[in-house]
């Protein structure tokens, strides 16, 4: 069996465009993976897989691991980024294509399972209704009072954890993201009095609004520098958060923001390969893990999850895509010895469902894993094609 074409499809996601790698071969089976990059680069990441179309053409799908070193050492001046995301992309389909031809599915590729299900936790909860919730198709959260009400409704989800970001009310209400370039505040990326008593205000409102049992996450990934996070980490410590989420490209940095805190610390979800993570790990600059596997590559992100085991630290892996993207994190999730949780997004496009072949099971806010050959779902193309990019 051999490679015969490489495709990158676009689909609307609401508040990000999709992006979907599609590999064919002459054996008849299609392999699919999500590459989706939200933060600017999705044409990027389309024309690295683009780039290496020639380097992988007429060759053995099933041997991804032979295949990703062939894609790291033309493109190894240019490492991590676009064009780990792009490698990534293709090893994912790859791994699909394996799972398929061998008629099992890709954790047991890596030995797995080694467990039936994995506890989910509900992300960007309540941040899609401040930001998207017209797109999402979901009531909008304009104050600190409607998150009562949306409280009401997480208690019942079956959901037992729930990730948030720092929102801000008023005439247009907005998520604090300064980092990212989506609101006031940078490049400083200072804290003040006002938004340390905002975030405080914010997060109780939370805390009366889902109660103590559920699991309380915050994300505030390059929304401050360390005296920054410092402060306002110290003033949530009544609140008992799961983690504090936070990325920072200084491990040292990281790891003095983690010594300052009672509040564990999940970072990782931009960082790519063993190499990155290594000087996290040695430095113990984080309490859990968060590994993208869609940005990372499975194979790859296995070998961070081991090494990860080696600092007996857990994962957490990063996960606001696609259906697929979930079907991929949930394998991987079963391959892992050293799994915390799995993120999953709720609240999203009308057309979520529609657009893969086979949905997620949930139940309880856990996902169940399923035995299907490869990922277990792939893209409904004709439905792709109905909500094109914007």
């Amino acid at each position: 069996m051999k490679i015969t074409k490489i495709d990158v499809l676009h689909c609307d996601g609401g508040w990000r465009t999709w992006a979907f790698v599609k590999i064919q071969t002459d054996g008849g089976i299609t392999g699919w993976s999500d590459c989706t990059d939200a933060f600017g680069s999705t044409t990027g990441v389309a024309g690295v897989i683009k780039d290496l179309e020639p380097v992988l053409l007429g060759k053995d799908p099933c041997a991804y691991e032979k295949l990703f070193w062939d894609m790291y050492a033309v493109t190894r001046q240019s490492t991590g980024s676009v064009v780990q995301k792009g490698i990534a992309g293709i090893e994912n389909a790859l791994l699909d294509i394996a799972g398929k031809s061998y008629g099992v599915p890709v954790h047991r590729l890596f030995g797995g399972p080694i467990r039936d299900r994995a506890k989910l936790y509900w992300s960007h909860c309540g941040t899609t209704r401040v930001r998207a919730a017209e797109k999402a198709g979901k009531p909008a959260i304009k104050s600190l009072e409607d998150i009562a009400v949306f409280g009401e409704e997480i208690k019942k989800s079956g959901y037992t954890a729930v990730k948030t970001n720092p929102a801000f009310f008023g005439d247009k209400p907005f998520i604090y993201m300064p980092g990212f370039n989506r609101s006031a505040g940078g490049p400083e990326l200072n804290v003040s009095k006002e938004i340390i008593d905002h975030v405080v205000r914010y997060v109780a409102a939370w805390r009366k609004g889902i109660g103590e049992d559920i699991d309380f996450i915050l994300d505030l990934n390059f929304n401050f520098k360390p005296e920054g996070y410092i402060r306002l980490g110290r003033a949530l410590e009544q609140f008992n958060l799961m983690w504090l989420e936070l990325d920072c490209y200084d491990p040292e940095s990281l790891r003095i923001i983690r010594d300052a805190l009672k509040t564990p610390i999940c970072s990782g979800e931009v960082l790519y390969g063993t190499r990155d993570f290594r000087l996290y790990f040695e430095r113990r600059a984080m309490d859990i893990a968060s590994i993208d596997v869609t940005w990372n590559g499975f194979a790859q992100s296995k070998k961070i999850a081991d090494m990860a085991q080696l600092y007996e630290m857990n994962v957490a892996p990063h996960n606001h895509h696609s259906h697929l993207g979930t079907f991929i994190s949930g394998n991987f999730s079963a391959a892992i010895p050293n799994l915390r949780i799995l993120e999953t997004d709720v609240d999203d496009v009308p057309w979520k469902d529609e657009l893969a072949t086979h949905v997620p099971k949930i139940a309880n806010g856990e996902l169940l894993i399923e035995d299907r050959p490869g990922w277990g779902t792939g893209i409904n193309e004709e439905i792709l094609k109905k909500h094109p990019a914007k």
